[in-house]
């Protein structure tokens, strides 16, 4: 591992080292760039992960205070815990499922395809799919995608066959096992998948990409990476000509640091970013860094969510096999028939059962309770996401009050369902609980949201400099040399899952920092 002085003002400071800046990170490396990665969390590795839902929960879940409200449910359910995100190496990457899905065409101009929508803020991504394909082409080589670069899909577990057989009944046209970045064979030095289970866990394997075990031990073996775990950045500070200098953080011990930069990028998902750019206020930027829209924190998305479970006369053992097992797509169109914009996918999901107990009807007991978790040998499982609709009023923003080891304003988290999300929503409950009796089952159990796994938004593209906080490269409108390198960026929501997008906004990112910075505009 290099060591990047504290002083060198010539290095590109990355912070979070998940899908958008472990990625990022070996991009800029690979180009010769001298980089140093910030990660809050510690390192673990495929030895060190436990097959074991609560112990793995607590290894590798950011547990730091937060507080949430609005009328979601997780606000009642889950009030500190808003988000299911990881504080590791590697970030949640070492946490997905590892479905792969790219944005639909049409999903990229949301507000030209659906119009305007009473109470959301739907705007176009400055971007469409064209400019993103060789991007996506790259991500999903580098990743090991199946159904792509001739690789071929996963199998069938029970899970999915249940899914399937219901799908078939009901006329569904589009569910096979996924596109996955999970290797269906050997490849790129890493083991096919041995359908363990435990994919939220962290892959043992190492057959599910992650940050921690390809795009970060590329990098290092550059020469140009300089990684440091245990590094909670605090503050972004500036010169007098408005341009980030330096990142202040500190270590695993509470020890405070400032490293210089020439460029930074931040990449701490849809709730850290925004509240790192607020935490950042100063004299020159009183309302926090990069928000002189005052878009900063503004239009958090966590897509539609919530689960089907249904229990059938004879074992089904869903947690057999990848967690995320086979997906239908047909609903995933535009399609106001329905009563809604936007679609939405249909993704096999198995939990463990202590998580099972506590999502299945959360602070429910009895009876009733215990008659459906004497059931879950027999259950199938299946997530329902779908693009939740942008609202100003949905956002991050600072606590008044609470604040963390450091002293710093802890993030609120303030979200409510938009009325398309709620009629998405129940149209994908009523087809999810179809597909099992379709299928053969006895009952089906609506399941709703969990904390939320997709963070989105927050520091949103924009064409305009008023209407969000960064350009189509991610480069922030206003400090030249600030970028944001996660799903923050997203414009809107879509229906698929974003990491692969992320992934591939990463490598596109790369190749703008390394001209600008070639050509001395930053």
């Amino acid at each position: 591992m290099a060591t990047i002085d504290l002083n060198d003002d010539s290095a590109v400071v990355v912070i979070g080292s998940g899908a958008g800046g472990g990625t990022l990170a070996n991009e800029l490396c690979q180009k010769g760039i001298k980089t140093v990665l910030l990660e809050a969390g510690s390192m673990e590795s495929t030895e060190s992960f436990v097959n074991d839902e609560w112990a793995a929960f607590g290894q590798l879940s950011w547990l730091d205070m937060r507080t949430t409200s609005g009328d979601w449910r997780v606000a009642k359910d889950f009030p500190n815990l808003p988000a299911w995100i990881c504080k590791t190496v590697g970030g949640s990457t070492t946490h997905w499922a590892g479905a792969s899905l790219r944005i639909q065409e049409h999903e990229f101009k949301a507000l030209t395809t659906y119009g305007e929508i009473e109470g959301a803020t739907l705007m176009d991504w400055p971007i469409g799919l064209s400019d993103l394909e060789p991007y996506y082409a790259k991500a999903e080589d580098k990743m090991g995608v199946t159904r792509t670069n001739g690789i071929p899909g996963l199998p069938g577990n029970n899970n999915f066959m249940a899914m399937y057989a219901g799908a078939t009944k009901l006329g569904y046209e589009n569910c096979h096992t996924g596109n996955m970045a999970i290797n269906s064979r050997p490849r790129n030095g890493r083991t096919s998948c041995q359908q363990l289970g435990f994919c939220f866990q962290g892959c043992k394997m190492g057959a599910k990409w992650s940050t921690l075990y390809t795009e970060i031990p590329d990098a290092d073996a550059t020469g140009n990476l300089d990684l440091r775990a245990g590094a909670q950045v605090l503050q972004l500070q500036h010169g007098d000509d408005g341009k980030v200098n330096g990142v202040l953080y500190a270590d695993k011990d509470g020890n405070q640091s400032l490293q210089k930069a020439r460029v930074v990028c931040v990449a701490g998902n849809s709730i850290e970013t925004p509240r790192l750019l607020l935490n950042s206020a100063s004299s020159m930027y009183s309302d926090g860094m990069a928000n002189s829209s005052g878009q900063v924190g503004k239009n958090y998305m966590r897509h539609m969510t919530g689960s089907v479970y249904a229990a059938f006369d004879k074992p089904v053992r869903m947690w057999r096999g990848t967690t995320m097992a086979g997906i239908i797509t047909d609903e995933s169109k535009h399609d106001t028939s329905r009563g809604f914009a936007g679609g939405y996918e249909m993704e096999t999901l198995s939990l463990g059962l202590p998580f099972m107990a506590a999502f299945l009807d959360p602070g429910a007991w009895g009876r009733d309770f215990t008659r459906k978790m004497d059931e879950y040998q027999n259950m199938a499982g299946m997530w329902l996401v779908g693009e939740d609709m942008p609202q100003e009023s949905n956002a991050i923003t600072l606590h008044e009050s609470e604040k963390d080891a450091f002293g710093m304003p802890v993030p609120n988290v303030e979200f409510s369902d938009h009325p398309n999300d709620i009629a998405m929503r129940e149209h994908a409950f009523t087809q999810g609980s179809e597909v099992y009796m379709a299928a053969g089952a006895k009952e089906a159990y609506r399941v709703p949201p969990y904390p939320s796994t997709h963070n989105l938004g927050t520091c949103r593209m924009s064409e305009k400099a008023a209407d969000g906080v960064c350009n189509k490269w991610g480069q922030t409108h206003d400090i030249a040399n600030l970028f944001i390198s996660d799903g923050s960026q997203f414009t809107t929501g879509a229906a698929e899952n974003p990491t692969l997008t992320i992934v591939s906004l990463a490598i596109r990112q790369a190749d703008q920092i390394a001209k600008l910075m070639t050509e001395k505009s930053i």
